[in-house]
């Protein structure tokens, strides 16, 4: 017990501690966090009608992130399962940063799902047993429920691994190896069931179809790993933790098997749609080569497409892929690629036109932008919190009975990677 109980302390005490780039981080994320709680006041105050959502296009931005951030969440399980499944032992030295980047997700999804509700005051109505939680009718119900399952799973494995290796004790895998098989199949439940969410909408055509849980899944096992990567950079540059090239190997080549997937499926809907050009096409069409005049999405689509194809050419080329200069780019485009493709290139032109024929326009308000960019702050303030406190264990730095040593976030000193789970 009195490990338990020391054991919160010391990790927060550690995460106090940092360099001076490390404090001018967080200070940056803060005030853009502020921002977001600016936008969250207005909305409360004046309502929905500071973004451009509209009767006709109900789902914009926040719903956009909400999509890509579930992949975000669900493509952790590529280093979950390499680790647990195949026994690589350099995913097994760092599934706990993927674990942590997990939980950091959900709740940036959780975030977002405020966001696009209005009013923080509504989220009671999604807590089973006291609000209005519509199982099995909803589809939006169940996407809640799994993703806070998701959540708790991730929470549990990655801190009781944690406090095992702050305590100095030995992992129980009768506990701990079930919870995490379940974890891995809950992510793929997590991105399929969001994939219904919208899948299951036969009054717009653009969604209507039963590859989306596919694509959806490809996406995350790619834009998940990608941030992944440009995270483990920053730590080999800026903390004292290794991570060893083959982990980043690994996860470069999943990404491009499933970069490359994705485009397929993109560019069979594009021939399949647009071949017999029917008014069920219209949604592609506008987001394409835009409708009746209309074509603020246009640049979107063919940005996203173009970044995507150049990001799976350099992922392709060996060369490229295992060099650790230019990889970072591949990844930035790869990533902003599927955020758009999966974001605002999918939800918004599922509404146009409307089933009513109705051919109206969305595009989000500053409103919307700041509170984006605010949400995505506290997401990476939470996520900095949770990898510099995990880091500082399995660096031996935080542990019982002995002082934490403070780690300069700067520091640019490597050291042996901690032993393998």
């Amino acid at each position: 017990m009195q490990k338990l109980m020391s054991f919160a302390p010391d990790y927060f005490y550690y995460i106090l501690k940092g360099g001076m780039k490390f404090y001018a981080w967080m200070g940056f994320l803060a005030i853009l966090s502020a921002i977001a709680l600016y936008g969250f006041y207005l909305q409360n105050t004046e309502g929905l009608i500071v973004t451009g959502l509209t009767s006709q296009i109900h789902d914009g931005l926040y719903f956009a992130n909400l999509v890509f951030l579930v992949g975000v969440a669900a493509g952790a399980v590529t280093i979950v399962f390499p680790a647990y499944v195949h026994h690589h032992k350099a995913m097994h030295e760092v599934t706990v940063l993927g674990e942590m980047l997990a939980i950091s997700a959900v709740i940036m999804v959780t975030l977002f799902v405020l966001a696009h509700m209005g009013r923080p005051d509504r989220l009671w109505h999604m807590i089973p047993f006291i609000g209005i939680y519509n199982l099995p009718g909803s589809m939006l119900g169940w996407d809640v429920l799994v993703l806070t399952g998701y959540l708790l799973l991730n929470f549990v494995c990655g801190f009781y691994f944690l406090y095992v290796k702050y305590s100095g004790g030995t992992i129980n895998r009768k506990f701990f190896m079930p919870l995490i098989y379940v974890s891995i199949v809950w992510a793929l439940s997590i991105h399929t069931v969001t994939a219904f969410l919208i899948s299951t909408m036969p009054a717009r055509p653009m969604w209507f179809h039963s590859v989306m849980p596919i694509r959806f899944i490809v996406t995350a096992f790619a834009a998940g790993p990608c941030l992944i990567i440009l995270i483990f950079q920053i730590i080999r540059k800026n903390t004292k933790l290794w991570i060893q090239d083959e982990a980043i190997n690994l996860l470069s080549l999943i990404i491009t098997w499933c970069l490359g997937i994705a485009l397929f499926l993109t560019l069979s809907e594009v021939v399949v749609e647009l071949y017999a050009r029917t008014e069920h096409a219209d949604g592609l069409y506008y987001l394409m080569f835009g409708l009746h005049g209309l074509t603020r999405l246009v640049p979107w689509f063919w940005g996203s497409l173009i970044a995507m194809i150049i990001a799976f050419a350099m992922f392709l080329t060996p060369g490229i892929r295992t060099n650790y200069k230019l990889l970072p780019i591949a990844c930035v485009l790869a990533f902003g690629g599927i955020w758009v493709e999966k974001g605002m290139a999918l939800v918004v032109p599922g509404f146009i036109p409307t089933p009513i024929g109705e051919v109206t326009e969305y595009y989000p308000t500053m409103i919307e932008v700041m509170m984006t960019i605010g949400l995505w702050a506290m997401g990476f303030f939470i996520l900095t919190i949770l990898l510099k406190g995990a880091i500082g264990i399995l660096l031996g730095e935080v542990r019982f009975g002995g002082a934490a040593k403070s780690i300069d976030s700067a520091s640019s000193g490597k050291t042996a990677a901690y032993e393998s789970r």
